[in-house]
């Protein structure tokens, strides 16, 4: 196994978690702007306003794009492991 595709196997590890990652954060991060924007318009300074939307929306953005998520992981994990012939021969 040379250092080429260990690390040629590692970024395709950190290009995966970083799509999986800002496909749950971004849509959290748009919800707490708009609410920071809405606190900041009218003055109110309440923690759970922005707790429970960004908590909502992670959770529905779980729920629609988990299936697709855990596909991601399966094929590239499938992928993986099909190629460890290759990759210590």
């Amino acid at each position: 196994m040379t250092p080429e595709t260990v690390l040629t196997v590692f970024q395709q590890t950190l290009e995966l978690i970083v799509v999986l990652i800002l496909t749950v954060l971004l849509p959290a991060l748009g919800v707490g702007l708009m609410v920071a924007v809405f606190q900041a318009a009218t003055q109110i300074n309440e923690m759970t306003l922005t707790f429970i939307p960004k908590l909502l929306i992670t959770l529905l953005v779980l729920m629609m794009a988990g299936p697709w998520m855990l596909q991601l992981i399966l094929d590239f994990t499938r992928t993986l492991i099909g190629s460890i012939p290759m990759l210590i021969g």
